[in-house]
């Protein structure tokens, strides 16, 4: 079934942009994933997708852009690691209950930790962390925000609090279509569905 996309962000398609100097990108937790966690392939991804946005991830770098990340990430890439790697251990082991997998493989658990751990400090090598707060009022607005943007509970907390911390205009590199929803932002992507879309809703911007 094809999703039903009210573009409301302005999009931007990363096979044709050129990064520049003043950008400030928020990348998301998927693009971080293909960039520093080494099974990646074994996600699911398509290889060329993948290489699309470290391409222009590199090429953002290259060209004085800023990369940063949030705090907030890091919960949401450790869970896509631990699941990758519970799928890949249970290739060759057979199925069993994930909290088996978590707690009784002790080398299995050293491994998910290592590749974490791994991921994280190339994050943290190549962006800036943006510093943000989740407190009651964060939460209360997240929630209302939830009625009108079909975003997801990670997406949601990070959208409010970049809102909050009063960051601008935000510009998020993703795969993730939820984010072409909301209205206010600028969404880089190689994502074929929210690209057509927007063409469609006139909401596609043009490559620099």
């Amino acid at each position: 079934m094809v999703v039903n996309l009210n573009i409301q962000a302005d999009i931007i398609d990363i096979k044709t942009d050129n990064p520049q100097q003043d950008d400030i990108f928020l990348v998301d937790t998927n693009v971080w994933f293909w960039q520093t966690y080494t099974k990646n392939a074994g996600s699911g991804a398509n290889a060329s997708q993948v290489s699309i946005y470290l391409t222009y991830l590199n090429q953002a770098l290259v060209n004085g852009a800023t990369l940063t990340y949030s705090g907030l990430i890091l919960a949401e890439l450790a869970h896509i690691i631990e699941r990758t790697e519970y799928k890949i251990y249970m290739q060759s082991h057979g199925h069993l209950p994930l909290k088996e997998y978590r707690h009784n493989d002790l080398n299995e658990r050293m491994n998910v930790v290592a590749e974490v751990q791994s991921a994280w400090s190339q994050v943290k090598a190549l962006a800036v962390p943006v510093n943000l707060t989740v407190d009651d009022a964060t939460t209360d607005a997240a929630l209302n925000r939830f009625q009108t943007q079909a975003v997801d509970g990670y997406d949601l907390l990070l959208l409010e609090a970049i809102s909050r911390a009063g960051a601008g205009k935000i510009q998020i590199i993703t795969h993730d279509m939820d984010y072409a929803v909301v209205p206010g932002i600028q969404v880089f992507t190689s994502n074929n569905n929210v690209i057509q879309a927007a063409n469609i809703q006139k909401k596609l911007s043009a490559s620099r």
